[in-house]
């Protein structure tokens, strides 16, 4: 308005600037259709280690981009990335979304705390590690990663380590009802049928203190140390066992270490939810009463399970086995 006559102005001369809490926003976001896509393999401390297209040779270091909130990204996750994805030291790209999840293995500190922990994301396998002696086995611990698997729609694959110190044939025959993939090991061998197992697919592994699961990675990873380091070294040297990190095979696939996991709650797993991957059983659950646990007599003297069994469409070995799993997620752990 310079060079005008103020006492000529009039409202429509005025020019008011919107403050900032009155500046009109766009809710539209870029679409991000560049973006390239990367899984998960690390997080430290608000960053996440993440490999272009799968590709262990393609290493970058990325933050979540600020339009994502709060949204969740775990180990295993696939994400589309922006900006620097050149891998260069002290370069940072962006997470800017999460592709939906295949699979989710997820836990809660303990049965009664209604807080979900994701683990693992779109993990194929869960790789149960019990040794069969030197610790004996934890029966209660192996039925929880069970549920955890059914509920999470992962396929359980039980690994029996020590098979030097003990036979496997006792703790094999308490889950033969189940039909579960088992794999034995020895320490003075090299566990060839695991690795094949394991080859060209994403296996999650879990497993108690000195049942020689640290053992197993280093023999399917040499390279494990130094690949961890790796992954590791976006934060500010977290030391690695308390976090989830996924490890390239030489030969093709991945392992997803979960040092941290001791235990497994089960809050945010229904009876219903174990039940649906028995498939011979789920039709008649739905005749079950309201709010039935599938137990049986005396807790559940109307399940409609038995049922099935006395018309032989199912052995009574496998409901015995989702009952001991029913059990198990109510609380009824049993270490045999």
């Amino acid at each position: 308005m310079a060079g005008k006559d103020w006492r000529k102005l009039d409202e429509s001369d005025v020019r008011i600037r919107p403050g900032k809490g009155t500046r009109p926003r766009s809710k539209r976001r870029p679409e991000h259709a560049d973006a390239s896509t990367a899984m998960v393999i690390g997080k430290d401390r608000g960053r996440w280690t993440c490999a272009i297209d799968s590709d262990p040779e393609r290493v970058v270091t990325a933050m979540r981009a600020r339009e994502m909130g709060r949204v969740s990204v775990v180990v295993g996750d696939t994400v589309g990335i922006v900006g620097d994805v050149s891998g260069k030291p002290d370069t940072l790209a962006r997470i800017i979304r999460v592709e939906e999840r295949s699979s989710v293995l997820r836990r809660t500190a303990d049965d009664t705390d209604p807080f979900e922990r994701v683990v693992v994301a779109n993990a194929e396998q869960l790789l149960i590690v019990t040794a069969l002696a030197d610790p004996q086995p934890r029966t209660g611990f192996i039925d929880r990663c069970l549920v955890a698997c059914y509920a999470g729609g992962l396929e359980p694959v039980l690994c029996l380590t020590k098979a030097d110190l003990a036979s496997p044939d006792e703790l094999l025959a308490g889950y033969a009802g189940l039909d579960i993939p088992a794999v034995v090991t020895r320490h003075d061998e090299f566990p060839d049928e695991l690795l094949g197992r394991l080859k060209d697919r994403v296996t999650a592994l879990v497993g108690h203190s000195g049942v020689g699961k640290s053992t197993l990675v280093n023999r399917l990873v040499p390279d494990a140390g130094l690949a961890t380091g790796v992954v590791s070294a976006v934060g500010k040297g977290r030391h690695t066992s308390v976090a989830a990190v996924a490890l390239p095979l030489p030969d093709g696939g991945w392992v997803v270490d979960t040092p941290g996991i001791r235990s497994f709650g089960l809050a945010h797993v229904t009876a219903d939810d174990i039940v649906l991957a028995f498939e011979e059983f789920a039709a008649a659950a739905e005749e079950c009463p309201s709010g039935c646990g599938h137990l049986g007599p005396p807790s559940d003297p109307d399940c409609a399970l038995d049922d099935v069994v006395t018309e032989g469409h199912a052995s009574m070995d496998r409901l015995d086995s989702l009952r001991r799993l029913l059990g198990s997620r109510a609380g009824h752990d049993d270490d045999r």
